[in-house]
């Protein structure tokens, strides 16, 4: 599930293959049950049954009807399944009190798929009954987008691993725990996970290794004497952009080794998230043939107290509902993870907007990344 179909999916056979029963009861003519009622019934013989992949061998001559089990193929001669609670069963016959019309409660062959019609388009991100349509078309297998083979590198020293014991001023590797569920979510697969402290002949090492796709280096991204990675993906690729006018993720940075797409993002927690679902998050469903839209519901809403920006810069914005309202909870603090956490969503400040006023309406999506 979940995977993007690269080629369209063609019925290779009419599903159902065979006229059906829609219903257990006895198959009959429809038109020979006309004038059926309480005060009028009518009385067929019942010389065998069809059950699902046993059909009744034989003809079906005038009022004559065959038992029959849903799914099981029609007899020849027939064209309607009359339920069973409408008929009673004695001694080898029934005795019919309501008239059933010709076709009904039966399924007819290809009315569901007809062969060499088109069953799934390309694009479509499949869903567990595209596979269950899939397999009704007796295909083990279709053609889908490969998904974008995804490396995560943790940089700083300072980083540490989670279940270990750590030093006072270190601090534990919260980023690429979070990085692992986002490129889950937007369709790609972790290739390698890394940590290599701030050795630059290591974070070369693993930028120039094969095998990825997509490359995110967690922290590191700034301008500080420690901050390797810019330097080196300019030196051994191309970094396009490096400092965005974003609160937070201001340092982060998009370049390229290769085929390999690389992005810089910053190491506090809150902006790395940011800067994963404004630049890393959209490259991936790209890749992975998904739409590159913003993956997160969104809706209008009230502005209870003031959410301050700048113009010319994008801000995103923690928020809360009071009383429907929203109203902010953090408008700095990209170290402060919680604040994902605690929000009922979060704002994103257009960069020619200088923020909103109470009262103003604001688009909100209401679940946090």
């Amino acid at each position: 599930c979940s995977r993007t179909l690269a080629a369209e999916v063609t019925a290779p056979l009419d599903v159902p293959g065979f006229d059906r029963a829609a219903m257990d009861g006895f198959a009959l003519r429809g038109a020979e049950t006309a004038g059926a009622s309480e005060y009028n019934p009518l009385e067929f013989r019942v010389p065998g049954q069809a059950l699902p992949g046993q059909p009744y061998a034989g003809d079906v001559p005038p009022r004559t009807a065959v038992r029959i089990m849903t799914g099981a193929p029609m007899p020849d001669g027939v064209d309607a399944v009359i339920p069973a609670e409408y008929a009673t069963e004695t001694a080898g016959q029934i005795v019919v009190t309501r008239p059933v019309a010709p076709g009904q409660h039966v399924g007819h062959r290809g009315e569901d798929l007809q062969a060499g019609s088109a069953a799934l388009g390309v694009g479509r991100r499949l869903r567990p009954q595209d596979l269950g349509l899939v397999a009704s078309l007796g295909l083990d297998h279709v053609t889908v987008v490969r998904q974008p083979r995804v490396r995560v590198l943790v940089t700083g020293n300072e980083v540490k691993t989670p279940g270990t014991p750590k030093g006072a001023y270190d601090v534990y590797d919260a980023n690429s725990y979070m990085l692992r569920g986002l490129i889950a979510r937007d369709g790609g697969v972790l290739e390698a996970f890394r940590r290599l402290g701030d050795d630059p002949d290591t974070i070369r090492t693993a930028l120039l290794a094969p095998g990825a796709d997509v490359i995110l280096v967690s922290g590191g991204s700034s301008v500080g004497r420690e901050d390797f990675a810019p330097r080196l993906i300019a030196e051994i690729g191309e970094l396009a952009i490096h400092g965005v006018a974003m609160r937070p993720s201001s340092p982060a940075g998009i370049g390229r080794i290769g085929g390999t797409l690389v992005f810089l993002l910053p190491g506090n927690p809150v902006s790395c998230l940011c800067a994963y679902d404004f630049f890393a998050g959209r490259a991936l469903r790209l890749l992975g043939g998904r739409p590159t839209d913003w993956p997160h519901r969104t809706r209008q809403a009230v502005v209870a107290r003031k959410i301050v920006s700048a113009i010319g810069r994008v801000d995103y914005c923690r928020v809360r509902f009071v009383d429907g309202r929203v109203e902010p909870i953090a408008l700095s603090g990209a170290s402060i993870l919680s604040s994902t956490t605690r929000a009922d969503g979060f704002v994103i400040v257009p960069a020619p907007c200088e923020g909103y006023g109470p009262d103003a309406v604001a688009m909100c999506s209401p679940a946090s990344p």
